[in-house]
């Protein structure tokens, strides 16, 4: 007979504690807090026309992938959402002994009704996940719901680079709930708002509250292309500079070269009285012979000259030669009317540029910089 009582009691033993384990496990199924006329889609009630507060914070971990190009960057962050769910009915023994909130898992976030929040200027929003999403839903006894997750998000920013390398970013996060209006749910920023991690470094950009990137080194564009345009414009005009002296002083050696030849080579020779022949003295000039008539009637009279120029076949006439070399010669070269001494172009033009492009320079660096800061002053 008392074995046949065991077997009773032992099943009996297990039936009680499966049954403890029961009620022990139902407080985390939702219908435990929810009423049974509960829809999740309809918002908690609150005073008449007046919206549904949700308090909102981000801890912000980390910020990376600062693209100028796209235009955006990567916020790696906690997000906080907090309301209060009047329609919720707590028992007490979901809450441990002192604790005045409890924590359910994430899938009971499903069946509450939620702001619906997103950021407006995001291009990518995901929560975090390893072996599951890290995000929790927190019930507390005056009824208040809280909702945190870890995500990250892509966040597009208009950035404007006119005053580059001393500009300064200011990237909003716009956050806006997507089922409702302004006169039904209403966000605000907690007590804490917007938070830094303090470990958080950036080499490129300083960080302020809220998110403004201030940019310290970074990309080449607009004020800076300015600049580099100005220091390469110089730069050319040097280059320039350089070929043009260099190419008037080719010149100017050809037309030295060519005026040292074509100097007159005088020779004193005796001709003969011969038909076509020209008096008793002649000069040979190169180009031909030029004859001096000497008047033997009168030997006391200075002999009267009569130059006669007969040209060598197929050379040029002497008055043609003096014109094209005093044309060739004033192309580069003449002659200072004060001092007397020749002056070359290109040596002048060397001179000149000596002082005119530093001077245009420090002109250049004179009104950029200070243009540049007085502008970053006024747009800071």
């Amino acid at each position: 007979m008392i074995f046949n009582i065991w077997p009773a009691t032992f099943f009996f033993l297990i039936w009680l504690c499966n049954d403890v384990t029961s009620k022990r496990n139902h407080t985390l199924k939702p219908r435990v807090v929810l009423p049974e006329n509960y829809v999740k889609e309809m918002r908690p009630p609150s005073r008449k026309g007046q919206p549904v507060v949700v308090e909102f914070s981000i801890y912000v971990v980390d910020v990376n992938s600062i693209n100028v190009e796209d235009m955006d960057f990567r916020v790696d962050m906690f997000i906080r959402q907090t309301w209060v769910e009047s329609r919720l009915q707590l028992p007490e023994d979901i809450f441990e002994e002192g604790d005045d909130h409890v924590t359910l898992p994430p899938e009971f976030f499903d069946n509450l009704w939620h702001p619906d929040p997103y950021f407006l200027n995001s291009k990518v929003t995901e929560i975090a996940e390893l072996t599951h999403k890290f995000s929790s839903v927190t019930l507390y006894r005056n009824q208040t719901v809280r909702y945190a997750a870890r995500m990250h998000a892509i966040i597009a920013c208009q950035m404007e680079f006119q005053l580059y390398p001393m500009d300064i970013q200011s990237c909003p996060i716009y956050i806006e709930s997507f089922s409702y209006s302004n006169q039904k749910v209403r966000f605000q920023w907690s007590e804490a708002g917007v938070t830094i991690n303090p470990e958080l470094k950036l080499l490129q950009y300083h960080i302020g509250e809220p998110l403004r990137l201030e940019e310290t080194n970074g990309y080449m564009i607009d004020k800076d292309d300015l600049w580099m345009a100005g220091c390469m414009m110089f730069v050319f005009a040097a280059l320039a500079e350089f070929v043009v002296v260099k190419v008037l002083d080719k010149q100017y050696q050809m037309n030295k070269s060519k005026t040292q030849e074509s100097i007159p080579r005088i020779i004193p020779v005796r001709l003969n009285g011969e038909k076509g022949s020209c008096g008793t003295v002649a000069a040979w000039e190169g180009s031909g012979v030029r004859c001096r008539k000497v008047d033997l009637t009168s030997p006391t009279s200075p002999p009267a000259t009569t130059p006669v120029v007969h040209p060598a076949p197929g050379a040029p006439t002497a008055h043609m030669v003096g014109v094209e070399r005093r044309q060739s010669i004033l192309q580069v070269a003449w002659v200072d009317a004060d001092t007397g001494q020749e002056r070359v172009l290109w040596r002048e033009i060397d001179k000149l540029s000596r002082v005119v492009f530093p001077a245009l320079f420090l002109l250049f660096v004179t009104m950029y910089w200070p243009v540049l800061l007085l502008k970053t002053k006024a747009s800071s």
